[in-house]
């Protein structure tokens, strides 16, 4: 896995080697940050469920100005702090070891865009957005997106959430992405 464009373009990020953790795909990492290019300047992101943190160092080599990681896996924080000392933004970011609801509780500011990648099968990503709801940490402007092998069900899953409309969603092999915005 590698830094796809922008500052730290070419580095080799470490990865984490567990069951739990599921790195994105640099082929949907490149759609993604293709689709993401013009809101990344002066953004704010969260990297929520982590892992080795490769989305927000994409955000952060892109233009973003702090990025937010959170992974309750100790060895999972390890590495991203590693890639974070690798690519030159550890002063451009805070890292929790904490669950998603205890760092998102810690978050004092309002955030532009939310990676949210939870583990597939453990069904956290309307939860998580709830809680950004519920702690103000998310405007009209703030966008989010859920990367998840279930697509229908989380889709309608997020259509229960008050005042959060699907805008948009990308299929690519096992991965899928939904794009939410308040209304």
């Amino acid at each position: 896995m590698r830094v796809i464009s922008g500052l730290a373009r070419g580095t080799k990020l470490k990865t984490i080697e567990s069951d739990t953790t599921r790195p994105t795909l640099d082929r949907v990492k490149e759609s993604l940050f293709n689709i993401l290019q013009d809101k990344l300047k002066g953004a704010v992101v969260l990297d929520l469920f982590a892992g080795s943190g490769a989305l927000g160092i994409e955000a952060l080599s892109r233009g973003a100005q702090k990025a937010y990681f959170c992974d309750k896996n100790f060895e999972a924080v390890k590495v991203i702090k590693e890639n974070l000392s690798k690519t030159r933004f550890l002063d451009k970011s805070i890292v929790y070891n904490s669950d998603y609801v205890n760092a998102i509780k810690k978050i004092k500011e309002e955030i532009s865009i939310v990676f949210l990648d939870p583990p597939y099968k453990l069904d956290l990503a309307v939860s998580a957005v709830s809680e950004l709801i519920k702690q103000k940490l998310i405007t009209k402007d703030s966008l989010i997106i859920i990367e998840t092998d279930e697509i229908n069900r989380d889709i309608k899953e997020v259509q229960k959430i008050e005042n959060v409309e699907v805008i948009d969603t990308r299929k690519y092999g096992r991965a899928n992405l939904i794009f939410i915005k308040l209304v």
